[in-house]
Parts: C-alpha cells; structure tokens; sequence
C-alpha cells in the first residue's frame, strides 16, 4: 500500500493521467521486488473538487496501466479533501519463493535494473512533461518480468523508490550488514547524461548524487551471490532487462562510497525519509 500527496509524491502540475498511473505504479514495483505477479487492488481518493475531466484523465492512466498486467479494480473510496491518492495492490508469488527485504550475506553483490536518476534530474532541472525524463518521473514503469526473473537468484530485494541508499539500507538494517559501493558503475541512462551537459558545474557531483539519492526510478535493487550471476543474467536476458553490479554486500555496518579510483566519496544525500527536515522534493 501506498499514498501519494500532490506536493510530495508529485509535483502540484503533474497531469491526472499520470498521477493515476504513477499511483498504481508504485504499488505494482513492491510486488515485483518480491517476485510477485499483480493480480488485483483497492483506490482511495481523496479530491479538493469534483472535475469530471480530470477524473476521466486519471481512471485513462491508471486502467491503461492496470489492463498491461491483468490487474483488477476491486474497491475503494472518494472523499473531499487535499488530492491524495492511496492504493493497495495484492499478488500472487509461489509458495515459499517470495524475496524478502531481509536475507542479504556477506559476499552478495549489490546489483540494480535498468538506469537510475532519471527522475531526480528531471525534478531538478524542472524538466515538462514533454521531456524524456519528466515521462520517467510521471509515468514510472513497474519492473514486473524482472522481478519474478530474479526472485530465485536473490537473496533479498526491494524497489528503489526513496533513492538507492536509503533503500538499501533497509536491506542491510535487518542482520546488521553494510554494504562498498562502486559510484562510476551507477547505471545511467544516455537521456540522463545529456541532459547533465546542462546542469552547469555540479554536473560532475549531480551524475553521482542523483543516481544515489534521489529515488522514484522504481528500479530493483537486489542482492546475489557471485554464483547466482550468471544465471541471474541469462534469466534477465530474456526480458531483455539490463542488470549492473554496482557493489558487494560486507559485514561491517554502512554504506561506503568509492570512485573508480579508489578514493572514498560522500554523497550529498542518503534518500528521501519521511518527516525528515533535510528533505527536497520527493
């Protein structure tokens, strides 16, 4: 289950079809972090006003999204208020097979799909709808195939949602684990380096702090062991879904970021936290 507040979880002119997409979007990336296919969910909405367009424009995303993986609309609510949008999503995974966000040993290679930062530079760059990185932050596309391709090769899992190292933190918290983290291998996508040219100065900084911290990519992160890669890799070939090592699983609690170099760096973020005062934009 989750909630997404207009002003938190989407900027104030984010379009309704992409709020009601993004909405179910986000509930379908957690199932696929453990390896579930979706099979049906609830909508609570609450509206500041009745506005038949825009709920025509929000029921076309989020059905056109929920027809692509057979999920059905089974309940919910309307009600008068801040726009909030609330959805829980429930699947199915076979018995005994699902990945869990605890489970991670020492040795595990940190590994992540797809690109990562996507949607960070669009929000920081004030991108419109129009441009390749605003449709990645509008119109997140759950890792599905992906997630149910992985799930007898890793050894925990979660979507990257409040950004790579706040959501890799929560599978390291559980057995007190840490992680060494390779920041020149960040996946990025080649509309996120184009765009970068035009970030000025702090590009350098931003192609490696956006990646790790600023979430909404709803990629995987996953954890594997070394002999699992291969077959890991071959499984994922067939989507196609590109995986990247991007680190190791240690035994020393924390997350330690490295350049290609070798030299220790330090991220200007760690991810979005809820209630938290050094927060930008979620």
């Amino acid at each position: 289950m989750d909630t997404l507040v207009a002003g938190i979880h989407f900027p104030e002119d984010t379009p309704a079809a992409a709020i009601g997409h993004k909405a179910l979007a986000v509930n379908l990336s957690d199932l696929a972090a453990m390896g579930a296919a979706p099979a049906w969910a609830t909508l609570s909405l609450t509206l500041p006003e009745s506005d038949t367009t825009w709920l025509e424009q929000f029921s076309r995303g989020f059905f056109e999204l929920a027809e692509r993986y057979q999920v059905q609309l089974v309940g919910g609510d309307i009600t008068h208020g801040p726009l909030t949008v609330t959805v829980q999503a429930h699947g199915f995974v076979p018995a005994g097979r699902a990945v869990r966000r605890q489970g991670a040993r020492p040795g595990d290679l940190v590994c992540v799909t797809g690109t990562l930062g996507d949607a960070g530079l669009a929000l920081h760059l004030a991108l419109t709808g129009d441009a390749p990185l605003r449709q990645r932050l509008d119109f997140p596309e759950p890792c599905i195939a992906a997630g149910i391709a992985l799930r007898d090769h890793a050894t925990a899992m979660i979507d990257i949602s409040d950004g790579l190292l706040a959501d890799l933190g929560h599978l390291l918290e559980p057995d007190g684990l840490g992680a060494a983290l390779h920041v020149d291998k960040l996946p990025r996508s080649a509309d996120f380096l184009a765009a970068l040219e035009t970030a000025g100065p702090d590009s350098v900084e931003l192609g490696r702090d956006l990646p790790l911290g600023a979430g909404d990519d709803y990629e995987l992160c996953c954890c594997i062991p070394e002999d699992n890669r291969a077959g890991a890799e071959a499984t994922l070939a067939g989507i196609p879904c590109p995986m990247t090592v991007i680190g190791v699983i240690e035994g020393e609690p924390g997350i330690r970021c490295a350049r290609e170099d070798g030299s220790r760096y330090t991220p200007s973020s760690s991810g979005y936290r809820h209630f938290s005062d050094t927060n930008g934009t979620d």
